[in-house]
């Protein structure tokens, strides 16, 4: 197989941008519904926790202030399958029911570059409860140029000057996806790092996904001085770059900043940005860097310069937290670009309570681990955990299994326990293509704990949901459930259905024959 000679491109203009925009254009929201591009890390319902408090810290802040007539608007930068924008509404309304305050109206706006995503969460069964409170609109938003926001729902335009309070912009596996520089620092001098593509000439018609996979990079290096000129906004922190710096490849967010001060230009009072990725906001982990590696997921992900956020942000008078503790997979940051910030005292004792002291990061560590015991766990160990966690759906397919293999020793307080545990997991679901086997699990545990009338409700729900669940078990279960419910012609019903997919199933024939003998 013969390559191409390569062409030449500044990072930022590569066409490796072209082909993750494609990729994402070509598949929608299956993209994170396929299981390639990542997305528990940051949608699950311990992140979603953390969010919703800082917000709702935000909110409180306002309201101290008297600013509680004009509406907040949170705005989600791709917002991806949409699933941490519903948990982060669930707990923020929540929250709000629950400590009925004051507070100032809200509303949550969901971006994203590809317009399809966009109206496939418009559409979304689990966001139309949102839609009809008024609190959810969506928008498409191109992070490299757009200064305005077309809202689907209300159809109105934010404009720059629109905003009467500050924004609240969340930004999850966000500046790691976006354009970025790539510049050198070696012997005091600052170089461009301008990017040699080259792919199999056989993939050249290929799809994005097997573009960037079959891709080769290399480097090349040329004197940029006008990063260091008087005029280069950001020329103290190049200074800073070539005094502490050597040998070292620096991903430069320069497209990252200007999507912020275009943000910022919509309000009049600034705004908060809450954000995670895998990036770096200590200058020591800078220093002596590598190229930049392509994580790819049939897109690609690089690290986030986090720290050339965090030094612009400061200096323009924001106050910005991370952690102190270093971030082992996802690094949770809240900037307050806003007037007076300290005083946002809610806001940070919720960064302080939900972030530093134990985060979404150190939550992602745990669940590794016990993913790995589970299989030793008690129930005892298992249904706290999943109580820690949100009662995600995540860790109930983990532990699925095991739960079952404890329940004939379980306690009754467990039972109910798990019983419990199953209905707030199912009342946060984010419908998603899983949802007919989380339904299965669900009604497969509680027909294990002779919950009958809850086990054919999650039967029922897996069965409308995907058909291949039609199998002589599950309608078997069923006609039990039924049975044991006294509901005389549905258990007919399904024990008929499962002798004509199995006409010697014993027990269904069985069933069948204690009805015919009266």
């Amino acid at each position: 197989m013969t390559q191409n000679e390569g062409q030449r491109f500044r990072f930022s203009e590569a066409p490796v941008w072209d082909w993750q925009r494609a990729y994402y254009e070509q598949k929608g929201l299956h993209a994170w519904t396929e299981n390639q591009v990542p997305q528990y890390i940051t949608s699950n319902p311990m992140i979603a926790t953390a969010y919703a408090e800082m917000i709702f810290g935000f909110l409180q802040d306002l309201a101290s202030k008297g600013q509680t007539t004009e509406t907040v608007t949170i705005l989600e930068l791709g917002a991806g399958v949409g699933r941490l924008a519903h948990q982060i509404l669930l707990k923020l309304m929540a929250l709000k029911d629950f400590a009925g305050l004051e507070l100032p109206a809200f509303r949550y706006v969901m971006t994203d570059l590809v317009e399809d995503n966009v109206l496939g969460w418009r559409e979304h069964p689990s966001m139309q409860s949102f839609i009809n409170q008024g609190i959810l609109d969506f928008a498409r938003f191109d992070a490299i140029q757009d200064i305005e926001l077309n809202l689907v729902v209300a159809g109105t335009v934010i404009r720059p000057g629109d905003l009467k309070q500050p924004l609240l912009l969340i930004a999850n596996y966000f500046f790691d996806s976006i354009p970025q520089e790539l510049i050198y620092v070696g012997e005091g001098e600052i170089y461009e790092c301008d990017v040699l593509v080259q792919s199999p000439e056989r993939s050249l018609r290929s799809e994005p996904a097997q573009l960037l996979e079959n891709m080769t990079l290399s480097y090349e290096y040329r004197r940029a001085p006008e990063y260091s000129a008087e005029n280069y906004p950001y020329q103290e922190l190049i200074a800073l770059y070539k005094e502490e710096l050597e040998d070292s490849h620096i991903l430069f967010p320069a497209i990252g900043l200007s999507c912020l001060e275009r943000l910022n230009t919509l309000s009049d009072s600034g705004y908060v940005l809450i954000t995670a990725d895998k990036g770096d906001h200590r200058l020591d982990n800078w220093k002596f860097a590598e190229p930049p590696e392509f994580v790819l997921h049939g897109s690609f992900s690089l690290t986030a310069n986090y720290h050339a956020i965090q030094y612009i942000l400061d200096r323009q008078g924001a106050h910005t937290s991370f952690t102190t503790h270093h971030y082992k997979d996802l690094n949770v940051g809240c900037m307050l670009m806003v007037d007076e910030p300290l005083g946002y005292v809610n806001t940070r004792l919720a960064y302080h309570r939900f972030v530093e002291r134990f985060g979404p990061d150190d939550f992602f560590s745990m669940k590794e681990w016990m993913d790995d015991q589970v299989e030793r766990m008690e129930l005892k160990q298992i249904i706290p955990f999943w109580r820690l966690g949100g009662y995600d759906a995540e860790f109930l397919i983990h532990s699925a299994n095991r739960i079952s293999s404890l329940l004939p020793d379980a306690s009754d307080e467990e039972i109910l326990d798990i019983q419990s545990g199953i209905h707030i997991m199912w009342s946060s679901y984010y419908a998603m293509e899983l949802q007919g086997g989380v339904a299965f699990l669900a009604g497969q545990l509680l027909y294990g704990m002779y919950m009958y009338e809850d086990a054919k409700r999650f039967l029922e729900l897996s069965l409308d949901a995907d058909s291949r669940k039609q199998n002589s078990a599950v309608l078997y279960d069923l006609a039990v459930c039924c049975y044991e419910l006294e509901l005389e012609e549905e258990t007919l019903s399904y024990t008929r259905k499962v002798l004509a997919l199995e006409p010697e199933h014993e027990e269904a024939m069985d069933l069948l024959n204690s009805f015919e003998c009266f």
